[in-house]
């Protein structure tokens, strides 16, 4: 897997995606994007206000489109790429990745450790309403998160602790010092 150009971060809400990603392009110098900030700027308005206007059904479209477009643009140039929560799991998007043969990253953790790494974040999320709503949309979920090519809990790690197992994992490097960077 050492010739890979583009590692794809797969995971619920508060897996830790986007600062996992960032962190692990930083060490590796590859670039980093997500997903959701590559639908806003398209669709020139927040993730929120795509749900709350056109609906979900809406954003899994446009969702889908900025993936191929990512996948197609995707060069020489080495990526880590943070998808939203429920990118990977719609098989449309994850027949895309499985085709394009680049690695995904399942970042896992305890459900009531997300939630709480949730209600911290000030990003309001369309899909987190109550605890019992948020662990059954992780439960119906995590089967097929769970098809990623690695899986890593992050349950009390330090993000380039994180970053570092998913590193040597894949066999990516080189991997260069510390930031000081944590969770």
């Amino acid at each position: 897997m050492s010739a890979t150009t583009a590692v794809f971060l797969v995971g619920f809400m508060g897996a830790g995606k986007t600062s996992v990603g960032k962190v692990l392009g930083g060490k590796l110098g590859w670039s980093f994007d997500d997903l959701d900030d590559l639908i806003q700027s398209r669709e020139r308005r927040s993730i929120e206000a795509i749900f709350r206007e056109s609906g979900e059904l809406q954003f899994r479209r446009v969702e889908h489109q900025v993936l191929r477009q990512l996948l197609s643009q995707l060069d020489a140039n080495p990526r880590v790429i943070a998808l939203g929560g429920g990118a990977f799991v719609q098989p449309e998007n994850a027949k895309l990745l499985q085709e394009a043969g680049f690695p995904s990253v399942f970042l896992d953790a305890p459900v009531n450790e997300l939630f709480k790494r949730c209600q911290r974040q000030t990003v309001e999320r369309p899909l987190r309403r109550d605890p019992e709503q948020f662990r059954n949309l992780y439960e119906s979920r995590r089967t097929a998160y769970l098809q990623a090519a690695l899986r890593v809990n992050t349950s009390d790690k330090e993000i380039e602790e994180i970053a570092m197992e998913i590193a040597t994992n894949l066999k990516l490097g080189p991997f260069s010092g510390g930031t000081g960077v944590t969770k």
